[in-house]
């Protein structure tokens, strides 16, 4: 029987037998972490080790947490996002698993950050971000903890663009892999999970009708590409704003209408940010959207939509239903807020499927292995996912869903790495 209650800060430990049944159904679709899982079992690689995360707190996340405990971890979780997290998820971690965890949905910024200080008095070995908040914390406030941090993993676009510039300025103190750039991460977690989860939260919050509607989606890349096409398979009318002349290119070329945002906010019904910078919706774009806009964002800050900008022009501002704001203007239009402006994903749905956080959680797995093992060798800086950890991945997924693949024969391997074989 435990004596010692498990630390952590959670809305209501009764939620916990709900919480176990969610993260029970969601390992259900991730296969490829339980095959890693069983074989942290067995092995214990991550024995004596110390991670600090700070990521959504979701069941899929629970999953992995669960993954590096039966490796041997000590792992202590916080939330990367005040919105994203399932309260009763959090309960199971605390009462049922004896995992710290330091969550609660709708968080105000001072307890978002007393969170991650909390987490990070595990003095953490190594360090699992999903934005850079908590790397942020420990090279401005928590330096103290350096000389015991081996690595970290850091998992969304937003997170890699901050690590990355830290890394310019020569002042990222530890090695950092960013299981974001692996290809079995963006290439399915952002295309295809952001793509179906986005639109989900969407429809949970307003039963918008898709068929028809002219959507604008601000950005695309991974995300953005995914969004677009699952909007135009529900038959939307979809129009693309980017700043990257490629990516533009890409879009009209895969038959979305390119424009500026100025041109586009004249006539869409929804708008959709994915961009991971400043101000994708501007004062100018709200000034001449039409009355009725919806404005969701699945970036992972809510700062994509200028809301500031909106709260100013607005005279009365109301909650109209669940994870939506009515923003009566002056001019007597009205806007419509989804989510606060946070990740409308997780804020009003339940997050990316099961299915393909399986790969996103996989590869962090392998990483804190990996950091753990051959971390000496690393220098301070942003690292790629090594490839063998990202086949690794691919083969395991494939596996899980029974299909083969073919293999080069030593005929084809000596013509793929030969030069002296022409016509």
């Amino acid at each position: 029987m435990r004596t010692k209650r498990t630390p952590g800060d959670v809305k209501d430990l009764q939620l916990a037998d709900q919480g176990v049944s969610r993260i029970e159904w969601a390992a259900r679709g991730m296969p490829v972490l339980e095959i890693i899982r069983k074989r942290f079992t067995k092995e214990r690689p991550l024995d004596g080790l110390r991670i600090s995360a700070c990521l959504h707190v979701t069941s899929e996340t629970a999953n992995l947490a669960l993954t590096l405990r039966d490796g041997g971890a000590q792992v202590a979780l916080c939330a990367s996002n005040p919105l994203s997290t399932q309260d009763d998820v959090a309960a199971a971690l605390v009462e049922r698993y004896e995992i710290p965890t330091y969550s609660i949905r709708g968080a105000d910024n001072e307890t978002y950050y007393k969170h991650i200080h909390s987490a990070l008095e595990h003095s953490p070995h190594i360090t699992l971000d999903d934005g850079a908040d908590l790397v942020a914390i420990v090279h401005t406030e928590r330096q103290d903890l350096l000389n015991n941090i081996k690595g970290g993993t850091e998992e969304t676009t937003t997170g890699v663009t901050r690590l990355r510039a830290l890394a310019r300025d020569s002042k990222l103190l530890y090695p950092i892999i960013v299981v974001n750039d692996a290809d079995t991460k963006h290439l399915f977690d952002n295309r295809y999970g952001t793509g179906q989860s986005t639109l989900d939260g969407i429809t949970r919050a307003t039963n918008l009708l898709w068929a028809g509607s002219k959507v604008v989606i601000a950005g695309y890349g991974w995300c953005g590409r995914g969004v677009a096409n699952r909007a135009r398979g529900l038959g939307s009318h979809v129009i693309v704003t980017e700043i990257d002349p490629i990516r533009a290119l890409e879009a009209v070329m895969d038959g979305f209408q390119v424009m500026p945002m100025l041109e586009a906010a004249k006539t869409g019904d929804v708008f959709i940010t994915v961009t991971g910078g400043l101000n994708a919706i501007d004062k100018a774009h709200l000034e001449i959207m039409k009355d009725g806009a919806i404005l969701a964002n699945s970036g992972h800050f809510n700062v994509e939509i200028n809301i500031p900008a909106l709260i100013k022009m607005s005279k009365t501002q109301r909650t109209v239903r669940g994870s939506v704001e009515e923003f009566s203007l002056k001019d007597g239009r009205r806007l419509f807020l989804l989510g606060e402006g946070r990740l409308i994903n997780l804020a009003a749905a339940e997050g990316h499927p099961s299915a393909v956080m399986d790969m996103s959680f996989a590869n962090q797995a392998l990483a804190v292995e990996f950091l753990n093992q051959q971390s000496e060798g690393l220098t301070p800086n942003v690292h790629q996912v090594p490839q063998e950890i990202d086949r690794e991945v691919g083969r395991l997924k494939l596996a899980s869903l029974s299909i083969g693949i073919d293999t080069l024969t030593i005929e084809q391997e000596k013509y793929i790495s030969s030069w002296d074989i022409g016509t």
